[in-house]
């Protein structure tokens, strides 16, 4: 988890990942099981805790859902697919992060598609 922890520098644990979104700690467990947002163990107590760049304007990045269904697909655990996510891509002046939530999901999808290959 060690370079999951240096790429990413904020995390919410799922009730602040509730609080933010303002819906039910239930609810968040639900966007969690149906992969719209992916969670990680960290910490001392060892907490299920969420990149908060994964949320955007009080909602979960619009694109998020479907790029993380697309690395599941090439066989990319949740640690992996952060990792994916955060790390910086010269090719895309940033990380594959930065550009979904700057709305270039189309960029991103295909490079993720191309992992499975």
């Amino acid at each position: 988890m060690s370079n999951v922890e240096s790429l990413v520098s904020d995390w919410l644990p799922l009730p602040d990942v509730a609080e933010l979104l303002e819906v039910s700690i239930t609810k968040v467990h639900g966007l969690l099981d149906e992969r719209a947002l992916v969670a990680i163990r960290r910490g001392e107590r060892n907490i299920r805790s969420v990149p908060a760049l994964f949320l955007q304007d009080g909602h979960v990045v619009d694109s998020l859902k479907g790029t993380i269904a697309v690395l599941s697909d090439a066989g990319y655990n949740d640690a992996e697919l952060i990792i994916w996510l955060f790390t910086p891509d010269e090719s895309l002046r940033g990380r594959p992060i930065d550009a979904l939530r700057e709305g270039r999901k189309t960029e991103i999808r295909r490079r993720a598609q191309s992992l499975a290959w």
